[in-house]
């Protein structure tokens, strides 16, 4: 026997019952599950990393369960369900996939030697996200916001939103045209944060300069990896892992020696650093 989704739904509601259900479960909100929905989510992600794909399958099932569990506390408020959560979303992305179903229906298949060009699908993707924010419900203030940014969430890693608005913007001609002048804004943005570290170690309230100039720098490393078309939150995960595994290496290596990380001198981790570059990247 193989336990279905509709078991899962049913396993759910089990456990949210007042008079029967699991105490843990039951006090559970819409906010207090949004640092377990982060965490697996990010388990998830680590998984993939590592190419570890026994885990994964247990991982997706640990997000999958949130997303069982905020739609039992929607269906609960009156909100919404699982099953209208899967029929909104089969409805977008049959509206934002007309390159695919061209009719607007399930049913309905594209001819494939009319397909359209990558630079035309890109192009009604933008147009038909465009229409979604534009006729989205208002705001809690009773505004809609008409900038092109909105829908951009506030939540997301800083990193990830970085790029997300750089996108946008430079879709709306708001640009490098080349990435040369990245490099010297990068150049720029070094120099200032150098100017402001040292005004802060005369004047410790000058601390917050250091902090604007510091993320200026990162945002600017960012619009970097955008125009190189290398996603920067997974390039510095490669460099986590590359110096992670290059730091065991060196605890491996005193450990052998019967030496102690916290008894060598800078000068001799560097040197041991230095010896232990070529170690291939663990995942």
């Amino acid at each position: 026997m193989r336990y279905s989704i509709d078991d899962l739904k049913t396993l759910m509601a089990r456990l949210r019952d007042p008079q029967t259900g699991c105490p843990w479960d039951t006090r559970q909100t819409y906010r207090t599950l949004v640092a377990h929905t982060l965490e697996e989510a990010h388990e998830v992600a680590d998984a993939i990393d590592r190419e570890d794909f026994p885990h994964l399958e247990g991982e997706l099932g640990d997000l999958l369960f949130q997303v069982i569990f905020y739609a039992q506390l929607g269906q609960e408020d009156g909100h919404f369900g699982f099953d209208s959560v899967v029929d909104n979303l089969v409805r977008k992305l049959i509206r934002r996939h007309p390159h695919v179903f061209p009719e607007g229906t399930l049913d309905s298949c594209i001819d494939p030697q009319n397909r359209p060009t990558e630079a035309e699908i890109g192009a009604n993707w933008e147009r038909i996200k465009a229409e979604e924010r534009a006729a989205a419900p208002k705001s809690g203030t009773g505004d809609r916001d008409r900038s092109v940014l909105a829908g951009i969430a506030g939540a997301l890693p800083a990193m990830v939103r970085a790029e997300k608005l750089q996108r946008r913007a430079s879709r709306h001609g708001f640009d490098w045209p080349t990435v040369e002048p990245v490099f010297d804004k990068l150049h720029e943005e070094i120099d200032e944060l150098r100017e402001a570290w040292s005004e802060a170690q005369e004047h410790p309230a000058a601390m917050d300069a250091v902090e604007d100039e510091l993320g200026d720098l990162l945002f600017v490393c960012v619009n970097l990896a955008r125009f190189m078309s290398v996603n920067p939150d997974l390039a510095l995960r490669r460099t986590n892992r590359k110096f992670e595994t290059r730091f065991r290496a060196i605890e491996d290596r005193l450990s052998k020696e019967g030496r102690s990380l916290d008894s060598e001198t800078r000068e001799s981790l560097d040197a041991i650093w230095q010896s232990v570059k070529g170690v291939a990247t663990s995942r």
